[in-house]
């Protein structure tokens, strides 16, 4: 193991931004642990169904704010994009083959899981579950996607939006609940804030990497503006206290994105601007780097198999005879909640199995292991041999 350590170290360029890395890994870390805490599936007369320990237990609802952190993804997102993009047209590549560059890794990894669930779904009804069943377990693997997709698009409009300052599409957000909420307007407005409400932290990212936003003033004042509107939004402006969403709420602060979610973000990349130096100084430490670094290695792999885990170890548990307390019973009470904590090793057991079974292919589509320095890919060490 501490050979191991040593080659991540030493495979590592001096340049290489260490905390953007550990930001993504806690980000990943937030979305599979909050999918673990807030999806329970029931099972119930044959069928099993899907449910949310928020929709029983609102007062849990702050339990959101800490696993939603999607706004850290798209902060990093725009950090790197943009100065890659740059990197490459100074090297007179076209911007397709950037483009082509950046997103042709998610193809290879997303087509493994999707060709597994393609077959397994088949599998499943020709065997006689329930149809019910089965449209529940594909909801769950397909429906954390969109943000992939959402990532993609960004990706492509970097071009674009690399120096567009975020009050702009934050003000397309706050005019589309304005006139869908305020005015009596159509939902479908909402699907606006899809782009819009994702573009504000990519916005974000992209001017930190131009060092608009190093000082630590800014960075108080994202957190700081942040917190005190979501605040406000939620304590007068109706909106949710969940950040996520919550079957059965007649407004969800993710689908579409909301007002509230927006500024709730903005809180999160302020606080992420703040970790920035505690976080290069902690992976400074080689056996800490060596777990970031991993975990980057296989982020795709990782978020695309979390809910397949949780669903692996939820089928096996029902070869026990009997309704399993936290993994197959109703999220109605606390003692739910520290059933399903206890479950937490099982589920992640069972990630580590898919991560050794499909990792590959998220490797394979690296080629090599691209390291960003300044911008610019540096080919240091194969994934393979990480």
């Amino acid at each position: 193991m501490r050979d191991l350590v040593r080659r991540i170290d030493s495979a590592t360029p001096p340049g290489r931004d260490r905390a953007t890395d550990a930001l993504r890994a806690l980000a990943i870390l937030g979305v599979v642990l909050g999918h673990w805490l807030v999806t329970a599936l029931v099972a119930d007369s044959g069928t099993v169904r899907a449910a949310s320990p928020l929709a029983y237990l609102p007062h849990l609802a702050p339990v959101s704010w800490l696993f939603q952190t999607l706004a850290v993804f798209f902060v990093v997102g725009g950090q790197v994009a943009a100065p890659s993009y740059a990197s490459a047209r100074a090297r007179g590549a076209t911007y397709g083959r950037w483009l082509g560059a950046r997103t042709a890794r998610m193809g290879r990894p997303l087509t493994a899981v999707l060709g597994v669930w393609a077959v397994a779904a088949v599998v499943m009804l020709v065997s006689g579950v329930s149809p019910a069943t089965v449209h529940t377990l594909l909801k769950l693997v397909l429906s954390p996607l969109w943000f992939l997709l959402v990532l993609m698009a960004l990706t492509a409009a970097t071009p674009l939006v690399a120096r567009l300052h975020p009050l702009w599409p934050l003000a397309v957000v706050l005019h589309v609940d304005l006139f869908r909420f305020a005015l009596g307007g159509p939902a479908w407005l909402g699907w606006i804030n899809l782009a819009a409400g994702w573009l504000v932290p990519y916005c974000l990212g992209a001017a930190w990497s131009r060092g608009e936003l190093n000082g630590r003033g800014a960075a108080w004042a994202l957190l700081g503006g942040g917190a005190a509107a979501t605040a406000l939004l939620v304590l007068f402006g109706g909106y949710p206290a969940s950040m996520v969403g919550v079957p059965g709420a007649p407004v969800s602060n993710l689908d579409p994105p909301t007002l509230a979610a927006v500024t709730f973000g903005l809180a999160q990349c302020g606080a992420a601007l703040l970790l920035v130096r505690p976080l290069r100084r902690l992976c400074a430490r080689p056996a800490v780097w060596a777990g970031v670094a991993l975990a980057n290695l296989s982020a795709l792999t990782l978020f695309l198999w979390h809910q397949t885990s949780m669903m692996a170890v939820t089928a096996i548990g029902l070869l026990a005879g009997g309704p399993l307390p936290g993994l197959h019973t109703v999220p109605d009470s606390p003692g739910w909640v520290v059933a399903r904590l206890l479950w937490l090793p099982a589920f992640a057991g069972a990630l580590l199995v898919c991560w050794a079974a499909f990792r590959g292919h998220e490797q394979r589509a690296r080629g090599r292991t691209e390291v960003v320095r300044g911008g610019r890919p540096t080919r240091r060490a194969e994934a393979g041999h990480v």
